[in-house]
Protein backbone atom coordinates (compact mmCIF):
# COMPACT_ATOMS: atom_id res chain seq x y z
CA UNK A 1 0.00 0.00 0.00
CA UNK A 2 2.49 2.77 -0.98
CA UNK A 3 0.56 5.69 -2.28
CA UNK A 4 -2.90 6.43 -1.84
CA UNK A 5 -5.31 8.86 -4.07
CA UNK A 6 -8.72 9.90 -3.78
CA UNK A 7 -10.28 13.22 -4.91
CA UNK A 8 -10.41 15.91 -2.52
CA UNK A 9 -13.80 17.80 -1.47
CA UNK A 10 -14.81 21.21 -1.94
CA UNK A 11 -11.75 23.67 -1.42
CA UNK A 12 -9.95 22.26 1.49
CA UNK A 13 -6.56 23.27 1.58
CA UNK A 14 -3.91 20.79 2.66
CA UNK A 15 -0.16 20.91 3.74
CA UNK A 16 2.45 19.20 4.44
CA UNK A 17 5.64 18.19 3.13
CA UNK A 18 5.84 14.32 4.29
CA UNK A 19 2.35 13.57 4.70
CA UNK A 20 -0.80 15.05 2.59
CA UNK A 21 0.19 16.46 -0.66
CA UNK A 22 -2.50 17.68 -3.20
CA UNK A 23 -1.62 16.74 -6.81
CA UNK A 24 -1.71 20.02 -8.93
CA UNK A 25 -4.30 20.47 -11.40
CA UNK A 26 -6.61 17.57 -10.28
CA UNK A 27 -7.81 18.02 -7.20
CA UNK A 28 -6.38 14.77 -5.42
CA UNK A 29 -5.03 14.61 -2.38
CA UNK A 30 -1.62 12.04 -2.72
CA UNK A 31 -0.70 10.30 1.08
CA UNK A 32 2.80 9.88 1.03
CA UNK A 33 3.47 7.72 4.12
CA UNK A 34 6.42 7.86 5.94
CA UNK A 35 6.72 4.22 5.44
CA UNK A 36 5.01 2.27 3.00
CA UNK A 37 2.71 0.73 5.16
CA UNK A 38 2.46 2.56 9.02
CA UNK A 39 0.42 -0.69 9.76
CA UNK A 40 2.91 -3.05 9.15
CA UNK A 41 5.80 -1.03 10.06
CA UNK A 42 4.32 0.10 13.55
CA UNK A 43 1.49 -2.83 14.21
CA UNK A 44 -0.83 -0.04 14.47
CA UNK A 45 -3.57 2.03 12.39
CA UNK A 46 -3.29 5.55 12.29
CA UNK A 47 -7.12 6.35 13.10
CA UNK A 48 -9.66 4.14 15.37
CA UNK A 49 -13.34 4.39 14.33
CA UNK A 50 -15.50 4.46 17.61
CA UNK A 51 -19.05 2.96 16.35
CA UNK A 52 -21.05 1.54 19.20
CA UNK A 53 -24.08 -0.37 18.55
CA UNK A 54 -27.42 -1.00 19.71
CA UNK A 55 -30.29 -2.71 17.81
CA UNK A 56 -29.15 -1.02 14.12
CA UNK A 57 -29.58 -4.00 12.21
CA UNK A 58 -31.83 -1.91 9.32
CA UNK A 59 -28.69 0.47 8.93
CA UNK A 60 -25.87 -1.16 9.94
CA UNK A 61 -24.79 -2.57 6.60
CA UNK A 62 -24.50 0.72 5.47
CA UNK A 63 -22.69 2.10 7.81
CA UNK A 64 -20.36 -0.25 7.68
CA UNK A 65 -20.28 -0.39 4.27
CA UNK A 66 -19.22 3.66 3.71
CA UNK A 67 -16.49 2.79 6.08
CA UNK A 68 -15.07 -0.20 3.91
CA UNK A 69 -14.72 2.52 0.98
CA UNK A 70 -12.68 4.98 2.80
CA UNK A 71 -10.17 6.50 0.35
CA UNK A 72 -7.72 6.36 3.30
CA UNK A 73 -7.11 2.94 3.75
CA UNK A 74 -5.09 2.76 7.05
CA UNK A 75 -7.91 2.63 9.70
CA UNK A 76 -9.48 0.08 12.14
CA UNK A 77 -13.00 0.35 13.35
CA UNK A 78 -14.30 -0.64 16.95
CA UNK A 79 -17.77 -1.94 16.24
CA UNK A 80 -19.01 -2.08 20.23
CA UNK A 81 -22.33 -4.34 20.39
CA UNK A 82 -24.47 -2.89 23.50
CA UNK A 83 -25.86 -6.25 23.96
CA UNK A 84 -27.88 -5.78 20.71
CA UNK A 85 -31.23 -8.45 20.42
CA UNK A 86 -31.44 -8.07 16.77
CA UNK A 87 -29.29 -8.86 14.14
CA UNK A 88 -26.56 -6.33 14.44
CA UNK A 89 -23.69 -8.59 15.93
CA UNK A 90 -24.18 -10.70 12.81
CA UNK A 91 -23.72 -8.21 10.63
CA UNK A 92 -20.84 -6.89 12.37
CA UNK A 93 -19.08 -10.25 12.15
CA UNK A 94 -19.71 -10.90 8.99
CA UNK A 95 -17.87 -7.92 7.75
CA UNK A 96 -15.08 -8.80 10.64
CA UNK A 97 -14.73 -11.88 8.43
CA UNK A 98 -14.29 -9.70 5.14
CA UNK A 99 -11.80 -7.01 6.34
CA UNK A 100 -9.43 -7.76 9.19
CA UNK A 101 -9.75 -3.63 9.75
CA UNK A 102 -12.99 -4.82 11.36
CA UNK A 103 -13.41 -5.43 15.26
CA UNK A 104 -16.18 -6.69 16.93
CA UNK A 105 -16.34 -6.49 20.71
CA UNK A 106 -19.77 -8.26 22.20
CA UNK A 107 -20.26 -5.97 25.50
CA UNK A 108 -22.97 -6.59 28.04
CA UNK A 109 -25.59 -3.84 27.51
CA UNK A 110 -24.21 -1.18 28.99
CA UNK A 111 -25.49 2.24 27.60
CA UNK A 112 -23.60 4.23 25.30
CA UNK A 113 -21.76 5.97 27.25
CA UNK A 114 -19.80 3.19 29.42
CA UNK A 115 -19.17 1.03 26.56
CA UNK A 116 -18.10 4.04 24.19
CA UNK A 117 -15.81 5.00 27.10
CA UNK A 118 -14.49 1.38 26.96
CA UNK A 119 -14.05 1.13 23.35
CA UNK A 120 -11.96 4.25 23.42
CA UNK A 121 -9.41 2.39 25.70
CA UNK A 122 -8.76 0.08 23.11
CA UNK A 123 -8.39 2.66 20.20
CA UNK A 124 -4.94 1.91 18.92
CA UNK A 125 -5.19 4.56 16.82
CA UNK A 126 -3.23 8.11 17.27
CA UNK A 127 -6.70 9.75 16.04
CA UNK A 128 -10.07 8.42 16.95
CA UNK A 129 -13.09 9.05 14.67
CA UNK A 130 -16.77 8.79 15.83
CA UNK A 131 -19.41 6.82 13.89
CA UNK A 132 -22.98 6.06 14.32
CA UNK A 133 -24.78 2.47 13.30
CA UNK A 134 -27.31 4.17 11.54
CA UNK A 135 -25.22 7.00 9.60
CA UNK A 136 -23.15 6.72 6.73
CA UNK A 137 -19.90 8.73 5.77
CA UNK A 138 -18.60 9.93 2.86
CA UNK A 139 -15.75 7.99 1.70
CA UNK A 140 -13.10 10.95 1.94
CA UNK A 141 -14.04 11.85 5.26
CA UNK A 142 -10.98 10.51 6.94
CA UNK A 143 -8.41 12.21 4.18
CA UNK A 144 -10.43 15.75 4.07
CA UNK A 145 -10.41 15.59 8.17
CA UNK A 146 -6.74 14.10 8.31
CA UNK A 147 -6.01 16.89 5.41
CA UNK A 148 -7.61 19.50 8.51
CA UNK A 149 -4.73 18.62 10.91
CA UNK A 150 -2.28 18.96 8.17
CA UNK A 151 -3.20 22.41 7.87
CA UNK A 152 -3.45 23.16 11.26
CA UNK A 153 -1.28 21.00 13.90
CA UNK A 154 -2.87 23.09 17.08
CA UNK A 155 -6.01 21.12 16.47
CA UNK A 156 -7.19 18.68 18.80
CA UNK A 157 -10.71 17.82 17.53
CA UNK A 158 -11.97 18.58 13.64
CA UNK A 159 -15.48 17.82 13.00
CA UNK A 160 -17.49 18.27 9.60
CA UNK A 161 -20.68 19.60 8.12
CA UNK A 162 -23.63 17.09 7.75
CA UNK A 163 -26.89 15.63 5.74
CA UNK A 164 -29.46 14.95 7.55
CA UNK A 165 -31.91 11.94 5.94
CA UNK A 166 -34.07 10.69 4.78
CA UNK A 167 -35.29 14.39 3.70
CA UNK A 168 -39.10 13.56 3.27
CA UNK A 169 -38.54 12.63 7.13
CA UNK A 170 -37.41 15.67 8.28
CA UNK A 171 -39.59 17.76 10.20
CA UNK A 172 -39.08 21.84 9.49
CA UNK A 173 -37.63 22.26 12.96
CA UNK A 174 -35.11 19.79 11.93
CA UNK A 175 -34.41 20.93 8.58
CA UNK A 176 -33.94 24.34 10.52
CA UNK A 177 -31.19 22.76 12.52
CA UNK A 178 -29.07 21.56 10.09
CA UNK A 179 -28.72 24.75 7.98
CA UNK A 180 -28.20 26.32 11.59
CA UNK A 181 -25.51 23.50 11.47
CA UNK A 182 -23.99 24.00 8.46
CA UNK A 183 -24.05 27.89 8.92
CA UNK A 184 -21.09 26.84 11.61
CA UNK A 185 -17.28 27.85 9.53
CA UNK A 186 -15.08 29.02 11.97
CA UNK A 187 -13.57 28.41 15.42
CA UNK A 188 -14.83 31.54 16.36
CA UNK A 189 -18.45 30.66 15.14
CA UNK A 190 -18.16 27.78 17.08
CA UNK A 191 -17.26 29.05 19.96
CA UNK A 192 -19.85 32.19 19.89
CA UNK A 193 -22.82 29.79 19.33
CA UNK A 194 -22.22 26.60 22.00
CA UNK A 195 -25.02 27.30 23.91
CA UNK A 196 -26.96 27.83 21.39
CA UNK A 197 -26.97 23.71 20.08
CA UNK A 198 -24.71 21.59 20.06
CA UNK A 199 -22.60 22.70 17.15
CA UNK A 200 -20.81 19.51 15.78
CA UNK A 201 -23.26 16.25 15.35
CA UNK A 202 -20.76 13.88 17.40
CA UNK A 203 -20.69 11.40 14.99
CA UNK A 204 -18.36 13.89 12.37
CA UNK A 205 -15.77 14.25 14.97
CA UNK A 206 -12.33 13.22 14.89
CA UNK A 207 -10.46 13.62 17.38
CA UNK A 208 -6.78 13.08 18.53
CA UNK A 209 -7.18 10.15 20.95
CA UNK A 210 -5.28 11.91 23.74
CA UNK A 211 -7.70 14.49 23.87
CA UNK A 212 -10.22 11.93 23.81
CA UNK A 213 -8.75 10.58 26.44
CA UNK A 214 -9.03 13.72 28.59
CA UNK A 215 -12.77 14.73 27.78
CA UNK A 216 -14.62 10.95 27.90
CA UNK A 217 -18.36 10.56 27.55
CA UNK A 218 -20.09 11.37 31.38
CA UNK A 219 -23.67 9.94 32.29
CA UNK A 220 -25.13 13.11 33.55
CA UNK A 221 -28.98 12.59 33.09
CA UNK A 222 -28.16 15.14 29.71
CA UNK A 223 -26.79 14.32 25.88
CA UNK A 224 -23.35 13.09 26.49
CA UNK A 225 -21.97 14.56 23.16
CA UNK A 226 -22.99 18.25 23.92
CA UNK A 227 -21.68 17.98 27.90
CA UNK A 228 -18.43 16.91 26.25
CA UNK A 229 -18.16 19.73 23.44
CA UNK A 230 -18.98 22.06 26.32
CA UNK A 231 -16.14 20.49 28.48
CA UNK A 232 -13.93 21.16 25.48
CA UNK A 233 -14.49 23.89 24.38
CA UNK A 234 -14.82 25.89 27.95
CA UNK A 235 -11.37 24.10 28.15
CA UNK A 236 -9.62 25.49 25.45
CA UNK A 237 -9.69 22.83 23.03
CA UNK A 238 -8.93 23.92 19.76
CA UNK A 239 -11.78 22.19 17.42
CA UNK A 240 -11.94 23.03 13.59
CA UNK A 241 -14.58 22.38 10.81
CA UNK A 242 -14.17 21.28 7.90
CA UNK A 243 -17.14 22.81 5.84
CA UNK A 244 -18.09 19.44 3.79
CA UNK A 245 -20.67 17.35 4.25
CA UNK A 246 -18.84 14.22 5.32
CA UNK A 247 -21.38 12.57 7.57
CA UNK A 248 -24.99 11.42 6.44
CA UNK A 249 -26.57 11.92 9.70
CA UNK A 250 -30.17 9.60 9.55
CA UNK A 251 -33.22 10.69 11.43
CA UNK A 252 -35.47 8.36 12.35
CA UNK A 253 -37.85 7.54 15.33
CA UNK A 254 -35.53 5.17 16.85
CA UNK A 255 -32.70 7.67 17.50
CA UNK A 256 -31.86 8.02 21.03
CA UNK A 257 -32.42 12.11 20.60
CA UNK A 258 -36.14 11.59 19.89
CA UNK A 259 -36.62 8.38 22.29
CA UNK A 260 -34.44 8.57 25.51
CA UNK A 261 -35.38 11.38 28.13
CA UNK A 262 -31.62 12.34 28.62
CA UNK A 263 -32.19 14.67 25.11
CA UNK A 264 -34.96 16.46 26.05
CA UNK A 265 -35.43 20.35 26.42
CA UNK A 266 -35.27 19.88 29.90
CA UNK A 267 -32.08 18.01 30.23
CA UNK A 268 -30.36 20.53 27.32
CA UNK A 269 -31.89 23.31 29.47
CA UNK A 270 -29.55 21.69 32.57
CA UNK A 271 -26.88 21.05 30.77
CA UNK A 272 -26.61 25.01 29.43
CA UNK A 273 -26.69 25.42 33.22
CA UNK A 274 -24.54 23.47 34.65
CA UNK A 275 -21.61 25.14 31.96
CA UNK A 276 -22.79 28.54 31.89
CA UNK A 277 -21.97 28.21 36.09
CA UNK A 278 -18.61 27.65 35.14
CA UNK A 279 -18.64 30.08 32.11
CA UNK A 280 -20.51 33.32 32.46
CA UNK A 281 -21.90 33.15 35.78
CA UNK A 282 -19.16 31.71 37.01
CA UNK A 283 -18.61 34.78 39.95
CA UNK A 284 -22.19 35.72 39.49
CA UNK A 285 -25.30 34.80 41.51
CA UNK A 286 -27.54 37.17 39.87
CA UNK A 287 -28.55 37.55 35.94
CA UNK A 288 -30.61 39.22 32.97
CA UNK A 289 -32.43 36.75 31.35
CA UNK A 290 -33.52 38.06 27.89
CA UNK A 291 -36.59 35.80 27.09
CA UNK A 292 -38.98 33.84 28.69
CA UNK A 293 -41.07 31.32 26.19
CA UNK A 294 -40.34 27.33 26.76
CA UNK A 295 -36.52 27.39 26.29
CA UNK A 296 -36.21 30.85 28.75
CA UNK A 297 -38.41 29.21 31.34
CA UNK A 298 -36.41 25.52 31.79
CA UNK A 299 -32.79 27.90 31.55
CA UNK A 300 -34.12 29.76 34.34
CA UNK A 301 -35.67 26.31 36.43
CA UNK A 302 -32.12 25.03 35.60
CA UNK A 303 -29.84 28.29 37.09
CA UNK A 304 -32.27 28.58 40.11
CA UNK A 305 -31.66 24.80 41.11
CA UNK A 306 -27.57 25.76 40.79
CA UNK A 307 -28.08 28.89 42.59
CA UNK A 308 -28.44 31.78 39.75
CA UNK A 309 -31.09 33.96 40.05
CA UNK A 310 -32.98 36.00 37.31
CA UNK A 311 -32.44 39.99 38.54
CA UNK A 312 -34.17 41.21 35.46
CA UNK A 313 -36.15 39.66 32.64
CA UNK A 314 -36.42 40.80 29.39
CA UNK A 315 -39.32 40.22 27.22
CA UNK A 316 -42.23 40.91 24.74
CA UNK A 317 -45.45 38.93 25.87
CA UNK A 318 -47.64 41.90 26.57
CA UNK A 319 -49.16 39.97 28.88
CA UNK A 320 -45.94 39.66 30.96
CA UNK A 321 -45.23 43.66 31.11
CA UNK A 322 -44.48 44.96 34.62
CA UNK A 323 -45.50 41.84 36.18
CA UNK A 324 -42.65 39.97 38.63
CA UNK A 325 -41.46 36.35 37.95
CA UNK A 326 -39.72 34.63 40.60
CA UNK A 327 -39.11 37.94 41.82
CA UNK A 328 -37.50 39.61 38.73
CA UNK A 329 -39.21 42.31 37.32
CA UNK A 330 -40.26 41.82 33.54
CA UNK A 331 -39.66 44.64 31.19
CA UNK A 332 -39.37 45.29 27.21
CA UNK A 333 -36.10 46.59 25.36
CA UNK A 334 -36.14 49.70 25.21
CA UNK A 335 -36.24 50.12 29.24
CA UNK A 336 -33.09 48.40 29.52
CA UNK A 337 -30.79 50.19 31.62
CA UNK A 338 -27.61 50.07 29.53
CA UNK A 339 -25.19 50.95 32.17
CA UNK A 340 -26.78 47.19 34.14
CA UNK A 341 -24.13 45.61 35.45
CA UNK A 342 -25.19 42.21 35.44
CA UNK A 343 -24.60 39.08 32.37
CA UNK A 344 -27.13 39.21 29.68
CA UNK A 345 -28.57 35.09 28.32
CA UNK A 346 -30.94 35.63 25.99
CA UNK A 347 -32.66 32.85 25.69
CA UNK A 348 -35.41 32.49 22.62
CA UNK A 349 -35.61 29.77 20.19
CA UNK A 350 -36.32 31.67 16.47
CA UNK A 351 -32.77 32.77 14.66
CA UNK A 352 -34.06 35.85 13.21
CA UNK A 353 -34.50 36.75 17.06
CA UNK A 354 -31.50 35.65 18.27
CA UNK A 355 -29.86 38.25 15.55
CA UNK A 356 -31.90 40.55 16.37
CA UNK A 357 -30.70 40.96 19.99
CA UNK A 358 -27.25 40.65 19.09
CA UNK A 359 -27.59 43.47 17.11
CA UNK A 360 -29.32 45.19 19.43
CA UNK A 361 -26.79 44.92 22.41
CA UNK A 362 -24.03 45.36 20.26
CA UNK A 363 -25.10 48.36 19.84
CA UNK A 364 -25.34 49.24 23.45
CA UNK A 365 -21.51 47.84 24.03
CA UNK A 366 -21.89 44.82 24.96
CA UNK A 367 -19.14 42.20 24.21
CA UNK A 368 -20.18 38.82 22.96
CA UNK A 369 -19.00 35.86 25.43
CA UNK A 370 -17.55 38.51 27.51
CA UNK A 371 -20.96 40.39 28.49
CA UNK A 372 -23.44 38.16 27.10
CA UNK A 373 -24.41 34.48 25.99
CA UNK A 374 -27.22 33.34 23.37
CA UNK A 375 -28.64 30.73 24.90
CA UNK A 376 -31.24 29.27 23.14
Amino acid sequence: MGVWHGPVLGSVQVIGQDLLKRRAGLGQIIWSPRTDDPMESTGRPLISILLPVFNEEAWLEVALESIRRQSFPYWECLILDDGSTDGSARIARRYAGLDSRFHLHALPHAGVVENANRGIALCRGSFVARMDGDDWMHPERLAVQLAAFEEEPELEVVGSHVELYPKKNLSKGMEEYQSWLNSIRTEQQLRRDAFIECPLANPSLLFRKESLQRFLYRDCGWPEDYDQMLRMLLSGVRIGICPQKLIRWRDHRGRLTRCDPRYSLKQFARCKAHHLCHDLLKNQRHYLLWGYGETGRLLQQALSQLGRRAAVIVDLHPGRMGQRIHGAEVIPPHKLDPSIDLPILASVARASARWEIRRFLKQRGAVEPVDFRIVA
